[in-house]
């Protein structure tokens, strides 16, 4: 279950995403993401998911005194992977409060079943 802190966080950052639109790209980092959408929030969202499927091999080798930094790794690149892609989303009037809703639709449903679901 999700709790209010996580649904509140998402419901300040698709809000920042609305201020954003249209502001100057020079002032705003959200703000030169959208000004060049869809590309370059589409090109972040790969290039960090990248990063975070490198930090997560790294975490699988990493020494034993090195697992707490490997670990702080993978959750900035996940962070960093799930901002870019709220953004992307808000490009279309989507948001993390859509996609959690669609995960609780999925939920209790085996991953097989889900998909065949989808594909016929």
């Amino acid at each position: 279950m999700v709790n209010a802190d996580a649904l509140a966080v998402f419901a300040r950052l698709a809000q920042t995403f609305a201020d954003r639109r249209g502001t100057d790209p020079a002032l705003s980092y959200v703000a030169k993401l959208l000004s060049k959408a869809p590309d370059a929030a589409l090109k972040k969202v790969g290039e960090e998911t990248a990063e975070f499927i490198m930090a997560c091999k790294d975490c699988e080798v990493a020494a034993s005194a090195e697992v707490v930094a490997a670990r702080a790794k993978v959750i900035s690149e996940a962070a960093d992977v799930w901002f870019h892609m709220l953004v992307a989303l808000s490009r279309y009037d989507a948001s993390g409060d859509d996609v959690l809703a669609e995960l609780a639709k999925r939920e209790g449903m085996s991953g097989i079943d889900e998909k065949a679901s989808r594909l016929g």
